[in-house]
């Protein structure tokens, strides 16, 4: 990444937000401790607050039967795993 403030930034969090990833369910002013030495994120809200998110989020249902839209869906790795789509990973050595 070039061109970018000094100091730690996060880059990628997976899952993400629109796979149901707890990203999805900051909200403003919440606590998030990040410690490069364990290479981990923490939310620091309790579970039962992220459940009382999650039965409030409104869901987007999108019907998509075809087309690029429902490749990506139903196929794009997250990020950890290289956002490409699943069918393409190599089957050398397996």
């Amino acid at each position: 990444m070039s061109g970018t403030a000094y100091g730690t930034i996060v880059l990628h969090v997976a899952p993400d937000a629109a796979s149901g990833g707890p990203i999805g369910l900051v909200r403003n002013g919440d606590r998030i401790v990040l410690s490069v030495k364990d290479h981990s994120i923490r939310l620091l809200v309790s579970d039962e607050a992220l459940e009382t998110r999650r039965a409030e989020k409104k869901t987007e249902k999108r019907p998509v039967p075809r087309g690029y839209d429902m490749l990506y869906r139903d196929h794009v790795l997250q990020a950890d795993e290289g956002c490409d789509f699943d069918f393409l990973r190599s089957t050398l050595g397996s």
